[in-house]
């Protein structure tokens, strides 16, 4: 495997993983009561809380995409 596949394939999964991320982070800003509400139903928690953990998780999963995508691909570029 040659580094140019390598960086295109990382390319890609960063572009994937930021595309995924941001649908998920506008729909739950958009969706936000629906959503809080919906989950709070189903696992017996204050919508508060499922704001928060939405919150963690959207900061979690970012730091997962530089860790595993970005990063990754910025050095192969600096190769």
């Amino acid at each position: 495997m040659t580094l140019d596949i390598l960086s295109a394939f990382f390319g890609w999964l960063t572009v994937l993983h930021l595309g995924l991320f941001t649908l998920s982070a506008l729909l739950l800003l958009a969706l936000q009561d629906w959503v809080a509400g919906l989950h709070a139903r189903m696992f017996g928690l204050a919508p508060a809380d499922v704001s928060l953990t939405i919150y963690r998780w959207l900061g979690t999963y970012k730091i997962v995409i530089f860790a595993t995508a970005l990063g990754p691909w910025v050095a192969l570029q600096l190769i």
